[in-house]
């Protein structure tokens, strides 16, 4: 199921629940049918985001090229996407409600 989060300082912002429900958990919120990131909340979501953005990009970079890389019968393949690409529309979509002073949406 998409989730669609909607401000007046944005575009909206759709994800798969599954999406959805990590990083609203990341910033100590729960996915329910309907709900809002109030104005107020958004400095700490931010500062959450962020922050657990930092701790994927250091855990991947100590990886990084360890992907059984030259190990005898395991092909090479893509790393998986990082935190930082799946949840950068969101964080910016944050970053702008902040700047317009207003809440987020989504259930609505």
């Amino acid at each position: 199921m998409l989730i669609t989060f909607k401000t007046p300082a944005a575009p909206d912002v759709m994800m798969l629940e599954n999406l959805a429900e990590y990083l609203l958990g990341i910033i100590g919120k729960h996915l329910t049918e309907r709900g809002v990131i109030t104005h107020e909340e958004l400095p700490s979501a931010i500062q959450k985001l962020e922050a657990a953005v930092v701790v994927d990009k250091k855990e991947r970079a100590e990886h990084d090229g360890h992907f059984h890389e030259g190990e005898e019968g395991h092909e090479p393949h893509e790393i998986p996407i990082g935190l930082a690409q799946r949840a950068y529309p969101f964080l910016d979509m944050l970053r702008l409600a902040q700047k317009e002073n207003t809440d987020i949406l989504w259930g609505v």
